[in-house]
Formats: structure tokens, sequence, C-alpha cells
């Protein structure tokens, strides 16, 4: 099980401060997982410059794109439901009956506070 996930509210822990036209410090959602890396909503935010073309209806694309770039997982932290201050991740096995059947979950802990993070997708 993934300690970050879609969905995610994460907090930028290392980098420039935001003075310094850098990051650190700012929370976002976590918009896809890359492997190692996650995309976070309004941060590192880069500019692209595509060709210019045309589509068959005439209209222009590319030019300039501005979009999230892919950060390192270990640059971000989950933001701790409880105290709104970013933590580090832990799990807790639990047991859980259903229709008779027994099922071991793994369930994601604040270390800070010791409060459960809830599944994004809501499981």
């Amino acid at each position: 099980m993934a300690k970050i996930k879609k969905g995610d509210l994460v907090q930028v822990i290392t980098g420039a401060t935001q003075e310094r036209g850098g990051d650190r410090g700012k929370q976002g959602k976590v918009l896809e997982v890359i492997g190692s890396r996650v995309v976070v909503e309004g941060v590192n935010y880069i500019t692209k410059h595509t060709r210019v073309g045309q589509t068959q209806r005439g209209t222009k694309t590319g030019g300039i794109e501005t979009f999230e770039a892919p950060i390192h997982v270990s640059n971000v932290a989950i933001v701790d439901p409880e105290t709104k201050k970013p933590t580090r991740v832990g799990f807790r096995v639990e047991e859980q009956v259903k229709d008779g059947v027994k099922k071991t979950v793994r369930v994601r802990v604040a270390k800070g506070s010791g409060t459960d993070i809830p599944d994004p997708k809501g499981k």
C-alpha cells in the first residue's frame, strides 16, 4: 500500500521558500502518481513551448503552455487531517468481517496525532 495516493492533501516540505519564488509550504491535492513522483495541484508550475499548428477547423494549437510538473515523493508530506500540518504516515492492521469472511486491512495512520488518514477514494 502506498503512503501517498491520488486525491491526498499534501504539503511541499523542501525547496526554496515562497518569498524566494519556491513552493515550500504550499498545500495541494495529488493529481497523479507516477512511480516515485507525484503531480500536485498548484505546485511546481513550468512553461513548455510547443510548436504552433492548426487543426482542421482552423484553430491554432500550441504556443506557451503552463502546467504542473512532477515532484519527488520525498519532497512532500501528507497533511494531518486533525492538525492541518505535514506528518509522516504509518500503518495499522485491522481485521474486518464482511459476510462471514475475515479480511485483514491496512489503515493509514498519521504519526503525529494518531488519527486515521481517510482513503481518498472513499473505500
